[in-house]
């Protein structure tokens, strides 16, 4: 891979985990995963709903700041690109498509 390939895909994980982070921030203002309902709210069971769908959505934006982190890591390391069942180059346009995966098309 070229020093601008390399540049061009650290560029893009960045603007990724950047996203990533400013996504989890809004759902957790002020360090609580609560969401910021009105304590009002007649409708304590969609209260409760959405307060599971924000856990939900910050679990999934955890799981994929790692997988950003960890492709950046192995950017560092020089496995950037090798599918780690199998060791052979992950395809170019499955890495176009899904930067921070691990596995090539056939380990997915």
């Amino acid at each position: 891979m070229s020093t601008t390939d390399q540049t061009k895909l650290r560029t893009d994980l960045d603007a990724e985990r950047a996203d990533l982070q400013r996504q989890l921030d809004e759902l957790e203002k002020d360090g609580s995963e609560a969401p910021d309902f009105d304590e009002n709210f007649a409708d304590s069971a969609q209260v409760a709903a959405g307060h599971g769908e924000n856990l939900t959505l910050a679990a999934q934006f955890r799981e994929q700041l790692g997988e950003v982190e960890a492709a950046m890591g192995r950017l560092d390391e020089g496995t950037y690109g090798t599918c780690e069942v199998c060791g052979t180059a992950i395809g170019a346009d499955r890495l176009d498509a899904m930067p921070a995966t691990r596995f090539c098309i056939d380990h997915a």
